[in-house]
């Protein structure tokens, strides 16, 4: 096939490959060909639009030849139209209608109108829907579009994070939507609420963190449950772990997650799990309740705990490493009965902590398991993978 001669100012001088968006400066120059600094100002930057049909007209031309034609980009609204679509959410006759059209501007990814959407108060506006919603508890249309739109806009500004860091309403319409029963979209509506849970816990203050109720916790418990009615998808399982994860550090919360009966649930996950971030965040909860005895205490009830945080261990990452040795030095220390370290042995405990002191992972790590080993090296002393040499290659330890 003979080669096509590609115009020269059809290439972006500095990609080479055929300009798809063309722009130019406010002056008319183009800024690469000029050397001239571009302006900081993004809105400088003006659509090159009779160069882009050249372009596509050229493309199409040559399609024969195995040229691909560009598309047509979808340039952002202006800023007023932008701000009535969100001011019009707090319409009861006009919010909907506004909703969708907010939707339609975020999913199609374009930044520029993400940042609009901030910059004009959108996140106040879905955080008013939203709580609105719950407190005439209607689950109305355009309630899927709200919660999608704050995930998608969310940035942990000073204005957002004031907005929603003790917005305990917020946080108990996010609880209702997450059991509520629904006959249509329901893992779409139930994952978008729990992604904005996900971002309202990473900037939430310790006040509200720690006074979240038992229920609160049995209702993310719950969405990990795949059989259960409130279950929720991939993408949203890790976003409910992150916020464990986040309420974990404050008051009795981990006893509270712990009488929800997560310990079970995350085991269960884990063991059907083949998902590495699945699995870090997993073992990243576990970790955080193994350190109080009646987490320990359930984690050593499931038959499969210690077997399936053996079986990730030196398997996944670094995290979970580290995770499954913070396991099983809480449970060596605190809870080790004859039983137990005779479980460790059988499930392969045992032989995952001799290779993590061979393994190429960090010093800490090999240090934590010598201890582990030392500590019950008269119960272990026996079995054929505890060499000599292994509890005592570091005497100094």
């Amino acid at each position: 096939m003979e080669e096509v001669e590609i115009p020269q100012y059809f290439l972006c001088p500095i990609s080479l490959m055929i300009m798809k968006d063309p722009v130019t400066t406010v002056t008319g120059t183009t800024c690469p060909v000029t050397k001239q600094n571009l302006p900081r100002d993004i809105e400088l930057l003006t659509p090159n639009h009779m160069l882009r049909r050249i372009i596509q007209a050229w493309c199409i031309a040559n399609a024969s030849m195995g040229i691909d034609r560009i598309p047509t980009p979808k340039y952002p609204l202006n800023k007023s139209h932008i701000l009535r679509l969100v001011r019009q959410v707090n319409n009861d006759k006009l919010c909907v209608e506004a909703l969708r059209k907010i939707d339609v501007l975020v999913i199609e990814n374009n930044e520029k109108n993400k940042k609009c959407l901030e910059e004009v108060g959108a996140i106040k506006a879905m955080v008013t829907f939203i709580v609105k919603s719950y407190k005439e508890r209607k689950l109305i249309n355009g309630l899927e579009e709200a919660l999608r739109i704050f995930h998608l806009v969310w940035s942990s500004t000073i204005e957002n994070i004031q907005l929603v860091k003790e917005n305990r309403d917020l946080i108990e319409a996010i609880s209702w939507i997450l059991k509520s029963d629904m006959t249509k979209n329901q893992v779409v509506i139930k994952t978008q609420a729990m992604m904005v849970l996900k971002n309202v816990t990473e900037v939430s203050s310790s006040n509200l963190l720690s006074g979240l109720n038992p229920e609160f916790f049995q209702d993310v418990v719950n969405t990990l449950r795949k059989e259960s009615e409130h279950h929720i998808s991939q993408q949203a399982t890790k976003g409910a772990l992150q916020v464990l994860i986040h309420a974990c550090p404050w008051g009795r919360n981990k006893h509270k997650i712990i009488e929800s009966r997560a310990i079970f649930e995350l085991i269960e996950l884990e063991l059907g799990n083949t998902e590495k971030r699945v699995s870090e965040l997993v073992l990243c909860v576990l970790a955080h309740l193994c350190t109080l005895a009646d987490g320990r205490a359930e984690f050593l009830k499931h038959a499969g705990g210690l077997s399936v945080v053996a079986k990730r261990t030196l398997r996944v990452s670094s995290s979970t490493d580290d995770c499954a040795i913070q396991i099983f030095g809480s449970i060596s220390r605190c809870s080790a009965t004859k039983e137990v370290l005779m479980e460790m042995l059988r499930v392969g405990v045992v032989s995952k902590l001799c290779m993590v002191i061979q393994a190429s992972c960090g010093e800490y790590l090999k240090k934590k398991a010598m201890e582990i080993l030392k500590t019950h090296s008269n119960v272990w002393s026996n079995s054929p993978c505890i060499q000599v040499y292994l509890l005592t290659r570091y005497p100094g330890q």
